[in-house]
């Protein structure tokens, strides 16, 4: 039996990439599927493969800035810390944990880039906290291991 949107994506097989992203990517995978290698937009299909390795490696950046700038709050304005705090840190070592088990090739990923999440973690906590800048130390006070454990 044939899929409805099989068909209805081969019908459209003159969709560009710019016009119709999704429709693109449905036309794209059934004609890998078919085996149609000749007909696929090979340089959009590569710029794509090449995107989504950048993607994860944006994502677990965003993920540890945002955990550190809590690591940040928690560790300078104690008195104010608050179970959300807690959980935004368990959520983002959570899914940079998820990341780095579906792609394992990343796993020394978040350390390679601790300091550049760091920096930016840095001016993060000046901006939720209204602390001076100088508060934060200019490195990192926590190791990758102390910023990813649930246990500190």
């Amino acid at each position: 039996m044939s899929d409805p949107t099989f068909d209805m994506t081969l019908a459209h097989a003159s969709v560009q990439y710019d016009q119709d992203f999704n429709l693109w990517i449905k036309q794209t995978v059934d004609l890998l599927k078919s085996q149609r290698f000749d007909e696929l937009d090979i340089e959009n299909l590569i710029d794509e493969l090449e995107s989504m390795s950048k993607r994860d490696q944006r994502e677990i950046l965003s993920r540890l800035t945002v955990l550190l700038i809590h690591r940040l709050k928690r560790k300078y304005q104690p008195d104010r810390q608050t179970r959300s705090w807690d959980i935004t840190i368990w959520n983002n070592r959570q899914e940079i944990e998820q990341i780095v088990e579906d792609s394992p090739s990343l796993r020394s990923y978040p350390a390679a880039v601790l300091d550049k999440a760091y920096t930016a973690a840095r001016r993060g906590a000046v901006k939720e906290t209204g602390l001076p800048l100088s508060t934060f130390p200019e490195r990192c006070p926590f190791t990758i291991e102390q910023t990813l454990d649930e246990e500190c």
